[in-house]
């Protein structure tokens, strides 16, 4: 499990239902607990109370995993195949998926958790990568 510190960047997931397959942008506020808990506050998600602030939350380190690698757009990055696992951002936030199809300029995504399926355009699509034991891994590689 990483360690993280105040000020890093970094996606927070949620285990709640009707989130579950989503991660949000954040940054720690302060480690807890021996690293087993995170302050974070989320980038793009709000208060409930006041809409104007930023939602803090405590989180289980296990939810908590670096910002992906950036990704460089080019032809080869931009194409995602049939049942490619992909994250969509959409509602503040990187939804997990699988590439159902393309129309045009946009990719169908559906979402196990939900059952939608859903078209997005590239600019809001991205390879899924799972952090695990200190690396990036796709279903054929490690970053």
């Amino acid at each position: 499990m990483a360690m993280f510190f105040k000020g890093d960047k970094v996606e927070a997931c949620s285990k709640e239902e009707g989130f579950l397959g989503s991660y949000y942008q954040a940054k720690i506020l302060s480690p807890l607990n021996n690293n087993t808990l995170y302050g974070v506050q989320y980038k793009n998600l709000v208060e409930e109370e006041d809409q104007t602030r930023p939602l803090v939350e405590i989180v289980s380190a296990d939810e908590v995993r670096p910002v992906p690698p950036p990704v460089t757009f080019t032809k080869a990055t931009q194409v995602f195949h049939y049942l490619d696992s992909v994250d969509a951002f959409d509602n503040d936030g990187w939804w997990v998926g699988k590439s159902t199809g393309r129309q045009g300029s946009k990719y169908w995504v559906y979402f196990g958790t939900t059952r939608d399926e859903i078209a997005y355009p590239v600019s809001r699509l991205r390879h899924h990568l799972e952090w695990r034991d200190g690396h990036w891994i796709t279903s054929n590689n490690t970053f």
